[in-house]
């Protein structure tokens, strides 16, 4: 019986994604554990194993093809001996693309079910069935080159488009308001990423009700610190960032204040008890926070190197679904691009951010006389529902006291 290969869930909350590319070709042979295709999921691009032998003898899905569905029949195999022409249609319709349109295009045909031999029906294969239905031809209208007639992929593919279908694929329709087609522009494709951000985004403005606070942290003790520290790791190859640090104070600063270490869900508070932190890394297609495990417990040094190679392999796409899912809270630094202040959106269901600003050069107090220190400034912003401000504040103060005194967080 030809096996049906299904668009698989990479992710718990993976609903759909992009066919990015084929990596075999129908007629070939293939063994449990070859790589089939690469599927690009809204956090990366994934490779997707075979988990049977046989031969590909349909490729139902194109390379290409984009919102596909989560259970969609994108290929078939089948097996030694087996007719490849009994291989079943998909059982779900993927998305084709689609021409934007100044009216409503028509949509195509359903391609004609398979004729018996009483002539009464045409008969196709499941995959000239397909790209007839994509392409609006009508399968009637076309002799088929197949065994005993059967119409076949490329007996569709060398016919012609019906007229309606190319209307509605030559169709362009004006942009919609505030743009003006008339202003030099371009048009670029929204990435599974960047559509999944919106989403997610909005949503987190919509549904949490947002709470900021801003401490100032003097930052010289961590900077003075990080001078030694990295001294003493460079036989190692090792070098800390601020950043580094500053992930490991905010973990232990949710340990310590356990109430801020928590999840909203509906009718419950989700109290989690370490504090792994996902820290935001800016890639091309958009941005995403691969996580730093229980990093309360970790060696600064250990979060430096697990950090280096957490944002290579995002900004190459490789990370893998537990390396970016989870996390108890995040943290999103823009100080090294200058930026003295801003607030950051939570990551659902994450009921806390913390905001990096830049670290510049203020007047400050120190020790009851007016000075010129290395200041920072942070800023929390908190999901309301699951976190008072009192408990926010009491966040911030671990913070800034952790940040300041920084040998109290290698304790």
């Amino acid at each position: 019986m030809p096996v049906e290969l299904k668009m698989p869930a990479l992710s718990p909350t993976m609903e759909e994604g992009t066919l990015a590319r084929w990596l075999v070709k129908e007629g070939d042979s293939v063994s449990s554990g070859d790589l089939l295709a690469e599927i690009e999921t809204d956090k990366a691009t994934m490779e997707f194993e075979a988990v049977d032998e046989g031969v590909v003898s349909a490729i139902l899905v194109p390379a290409g093809s984009e919102n596909v569905k989560v259970g969609t029949v994108i290929a078939v195999i089948a097996g030694e001996g087996e007719d490849a022409s009994a291989s079943p249609a998909p059982k779900a319709a993927v998305p084709a693309p689609v021409a934007v349109a100044a009216s409503p295009a028509p949509s195509p045909a359903p391609a004609p079910a398979a004729r018996t031999d009483s002539g009464d029906r045409v008969k196709a294969s499941p995959l000239a069935r397909r790209i007839a239905a994509d392409r609006g031809v009508d399968l009637a209208a076309i002799a088929g080159t197949g065994p005993n007639g059967r119409i076949v992929k490329a007996d569709v593919e060398g016919a012609s488009t019906a007229p309606e279908a190319a209307q509605a694929q030559a169709a362009v329709a004006p942009l919609p308001a505030p743009f003006a087609s008339e202003i030099p522009h371009t048009a670029e494709k929204l990435s599974n990423m960047r559509k999944t951000i919106a989403r997610r985004l909005s949503q987190s403005m919509a549904e949490a009700p947002h709470i900021y606070l801003t401490v100032d942290i003097l930052l010289d003790p961590l900077l003075k610190l990080r001078t030694e520290l990295n001294k003493a790791l460079e036989p190692q190859g090792i070098k800390l960032s601020v950043n580094d640090l500053l992930i490991k104070a905010l973990a232990k600063a949710l340990i310590a204040v356990p109430k801020c270490n928590v999840s909203f869900a509906g009718d419950s508070l989700i109290s989690y008890h370490r504090a792994d932190i996902s820290v935001a890394v800016s890639i091309p297609t958009g941005l995403i926070t691969p996580i730093i495990t229980d990093a309360a417990s970790k060696s600064v040094s250990a979060i430096s190197t697990e950090m280096a190679a957490l944002a290579e392999k995002a900004k190459a796409g490789k990370l893998q679904p537990h390396e970016y899912q989870g996390g108890t809270a995040s943290i999103s630094n823009m100080g090294m691009m200058g930026i003295k202040q801003f607030t950051a959106v939570i990551n659902p269901p994450q009921a806390m951010i913390m905001a990096i600003g830049a670290g510049e050069k203020r007047p400050y107090v120190v020790d009851d006389t007016l000075a010129i220190a290395t200041v920072m400034s942070a800023t929390g912003s908190f999901d309301h529902r699951a976190i008072d401000g009192a408990d926010g504040a009491q966040l911030m103060s671990a913070f800034k006291t952790l940040v300041e005194n920084p040998l109290g967080m290698l304790a």
